[in-house]
């Protein structure tokens, strides 16, 4: 069937969006265990970049799951595949001329990669936000640590399943910073690549 797929060509290209837009599109993956608060700075960064006028959407984790994703649930296999779909939609939402924040455990070095991928380096920004197994159990927003600890919870990354820290992230967060300090660091790496050729 793949055979007799032709990709249709629009005829508003992603430069005309980007032009009108006033900005390049990207996309920034927060990824960190459950409790890193990815989504806390995801839209901390957002609000910041709307004052901007700078067009966002956010993708968060828990928001895809009970959506597009929720036939999918925390196997290996279901957590790749989780994150190919997130790396096509942010595909889409790049092309539309929009930066997309997408906050996600991602805990595969080779799903990260694939979204890159995806996306295109030159389109993808990775920020580890690197909180502690302790201070995110300490958190335990959600109190999936607890359950998980408990037994009730199969495949919780750090707990019985792993989580493989990026090598070399664009930019590396850690419990120690505010969110108003994190925020500008990552502004400060993505700016220049707001701006249009």
């Amino acid at each position: 069937m793949e055979a007799n797929l032709t990709e249709f060509q629009y005829k508003v290209s992603r430069a005309q969006r980007v032009q009108k837009n006033g900005h390049n599109s990207f996309m920034i993956l927060f990824t960190g265990l459950s409790g890193a608060g990815k989504s806390t700075l995801a839209n901390a960064l957002q609000t910041k970049l709307f004052e901007e006028k700078v067009h966002t959407y956010v993708l968060d984790g828990d928001n895809v799951r009970k959506g597009i994703n929720h036939n999918l649930g925390f196997s290996p296999e279901d957590r790749s595949e989780n994150n190919r779909r997130i790396g096509e939609i942010a595909k889409l939402f790049i092309d539309a001329g929009i930066v997309v924040l997408a906050a996600f455990v991602s805990p595969y070095k080779r799903d990260r990669e694939n979204m890159k991928r995806t996306v295109g380096p030159y389109h993808f920004f990775e920020v580890f936000v690197n909180t502690s197994l302790a201070e995110c159990e300490l958190r335990d927003v959600k109190g999936l640590y607890k359950m998980a600890r408990a037994g009730q919870i199969k495949n919780m990354t750090g707990i019985s399943a792993p989580y493989e820290n990026p090598e070399n992230p664009d930019v590396e967060i850690t419990q120690g910073q505010t969110v108003e300090q994190a925020v500008e660091l990552i502004y400060n790496t993505i700016k220049y690549r707001l701006r249009l050729d």
